[in-house]
Parts: structure tokens; sequence; C-alpha cells
């Protein structure tokens, strides 16, 4: 659930929401910054050892952290110096703050207390920015689109069928700040499969960069399936013996595979230099190249999609002037056969005197006889070469 910036001691901050007056945390009462109340903000926990803490306060869970992680160091080198081993990886204690949408103030005050660099912050506010991964000293921002695929009952020529949205992460030493815009891939079940494995918790910051990444990466995957199940629904009826061809459907396919382009393929070389920087930890890049291969994998199915879906489209236009030809030979054997009997009539409609068979006993079954045959065998030459 989200609530303020300001939280009392809270045992399931996902489920229980702030009912009273917040207390004012330790770094407060020391800077006198006031923190505005934010309904953006979705979950903050501390996470020492691989097990979530609650803190009274954001600034108060990074203290903490940090204590906690000065006190390891320390001990390390202790036991460095000593000739034994310390424990390696205990360490890793950060803070994780979740954010929906937030305000400028929100996140300018999250950029005070984590130290975060101005030209992120105002990336994180405005949103709307390409993939992509960079450094600001020991911290590293990173862009990442996501996208979901929308379900429909019936799928017209203006149904949206690819939402997209933003997902920015700060990922500091201690800390990991996620800013996500838009409702599609939240971040939830990717808090609650860390916290049920403390072994991945373990891993620090960079580990949840990791899960992250991962998960949008994921969505990627499930989203190029379901779009290339769609294609091959099209392609079916673009060839299929019917004389509907719906264009208006296959082109919104086609801005959709163009949306779903634009979001995967310029996270591709980010998310390279990402796997190979010095700031992420030798045991970690091993999983980080997972995540751009499965990436690869995305991309290399979107661009033959998007393909695929240019294909389809000039094939459905082919077969549909095809068809128009058809429809216009048929017309044009209509018109023709009605000609005959329209001439004929034309013809003895013009009442002179002297006409062939106007005083004849058979002169009307006569000329309807030549009508008919007349009519009969343009009919049968017309069928005979496929006019109609």
């Amino acid at each position: 659930m989200r609530s303020s910036l300001l939280f009392p001691r809270i045992k399931h901050t996902r489920t229980i929401r702030a009912a009273h007056t917040p207390a004012v945390s330790i770094r407060e009462r020391m800077t006198g910054v006031c923190v505005p109340p934010s309904d953006s903000l979705v979950e903050y926990a501390a996470y020492i050892g691989g097990k979530k803490i609650d803190a009274l306060g954001i600034p108060d869970a990074l203290e903490l952290v940090r204590a906690h992680n000065a006190a390891h160091d320390q001990g390390s080198e202790a036991a460095s110096d000593g000739g034994s081993g310390g424990g390696a990886g205990k360490g890793n204690a950060f803070v994780w703050v979740g954010l929906h949408e937030p305000d400028a103030p929100e996140v300018e005050w999250l950029a005070e207390v984590f130290a975060l660099h101005p030209l992120a912050v105002e990336d994180a506010v405005k949103a709307h920015q390409r993939p992509k991964v960079e450094r600001y000293g020991d911290s590293v921002f990173v862009v990442l689109k996501t996208v979901a695929y929308i379900d429909h009952e019936v799928l017209t020529a203006t149904s949206e069928i690819i939402g997209t949205g933003e997902l920015m992460i700060f990922v500091g030493p201690d800390f990991v700040v996620t800013v996500r815009h838009g409702s599609h891939c939240p971040l939830s079940e990717v808090r609650a499969r860390l916290e049920d494995k403390p072994k991945l918790l373990n891993r620090g910051p960079t580990g949840v960069l990791h899960a992250i990444a991962d998960h949008v990466v994921d969505k990627y995957l499930n989203v190029a399936d379901r779009m290339q199940a769609e294609l091959e629904d099209v392609e079916a009826m673009v060839f299929a013996d019917v004389s509907a061809r719906d264009i208006g459907r296959i082109y919104n396919l086609k801005r959709e595979m163009i949306e779903m382009k634009r979001s995967v393929m310029p996270l591709q070389s980010p998310m390279s230099t990402l796997a190979q920087r010095r700031m992420i930890p030798s045991e970690m890049r091993e999983y980080f190249r997972d995540v751009v291969d499965h990436l690869a994998r995305v991309c290399e199915q979107v661009e033959s999609s998007n393909e695929l879906c240019n294909s389809i489209l000039q094939a459905a236009l082919a077969r549909s002037n095809a068809l128009a030809n058809e429809d216009m030979r048929k017309i044009s054997s209509w018109v023709a056969i009605m000609a005959v009997p329209t001439m004929i009539a034309g013809i003895y409609g013009m009442n002179f005197e002297h006409m062939p068979e106007l005083d004849s006993v058979f002169g009307y079954p006569v000329v309807i006889g030549v009508m008919v045959i007349a009519c009969t065998l343009l009919y049968r030459g017309f069928r005979r070469n496929g006019w109609m």
C-alpha cells in the first residue's frame, strides 16, 4: 500500500497503511528537512544479512544499513589482519525504496537523502526517456522500458495491444531506488521473490538490479511470444478463402510492433556494457550476461516479427487489389450480359413502322428467345474464362 515518506514502525509495509501522524526521523531532526506526504511511495525497507528490517523512516534505514556495512568492513579488516577469513557477502546491507509516478518534491527529497545526481533525478521525474545506463560517481542510473500485452475480447483497428511504461533504477553501494511510470510491470513480485530467498538478497543492490532487469526482459519475451501468435492468426486470415481482409487490424499490429521495437532495441547496447562495468561484482557479471542473452533473443524475435508484419501487410494489400479486380470483372460480366436484352429492347422501342417481325405472330417469342440465347452464351463464356 502507498503511504507517506515518513512512517511509524510497520510490520507489513505492503499491506498496512499509516493511520496517524508519522514520526519525525533522526535525519529530519538533525537537518530540519520537512518531508511532504506522498501517495507515490509503494514500499521501502532495509535488508541486512538477507533479512528485511523495519525502520522508522528512510533516513533511519539508510543510517542503520551504513552502520552495519561499516562494522562489517571493520570486522573484515580485523579478521584479515588476524589471518582468518571474514564473512564475505554479509556486508551487502542496503535500502530499497519503491516509488510509483512520484512528484518532483518527493524525488528531490530522496535525492538529498541518497545523494542522487540532479540530471538523473530530472530524468526520473519527467520520464519519457530512452533505455540507457549511466554512471554518476559510485552509483548507476538505469532506465528500462516496460511492456505488457493488453487482452481484448475483440480486437479492432484501434485497440491498444501493447501497453508501455518506464522504470528508473538508482543503484548505489547501499541503496536501490526504483521509480516506476505506468501501471505495467509492478515490482511487488520481484521484491517478494527476493525476500523469500535471503541468498538472493545477500547479493546486495546489484542483485536487486539483476532481478529487476531479468523480470523486465522476461516480460518482453512473454509479449513477443503473444505478438508472434497474433501475427500468425492474422497471416492465416489473409490467405484464407474469404472475401474479408481487415487491413486496419494488420496496420494496428504493425504500429504496436514498432512501439515494442522502440522499447526493446535501444536497451541491448546499454545492457551489454552494464555487464562489463567494474562496479558490477565479478560473481554477478555472468548473471547480467544471461539477461543480455535473453534480451538478444527478444530483439531478434521482435525484428523478425516486424518484418513478418510488413510482409503480411503487403500480402493483404495485394489480396485486396486482387479481390477488387475480381469484383470488377464480375460486375463487367453482368453489365455485358444485360447489355444484349437492353440493346434489343431499345431497338424495338424506337417505334419505326417498317421493322422485321412486327406483324408476325411469333415475333415476340423469337425476340425473347434471341435475348435468352445471347445472354446464356455470354454467361458461359465468362464462366469459362474465370470472370464469374
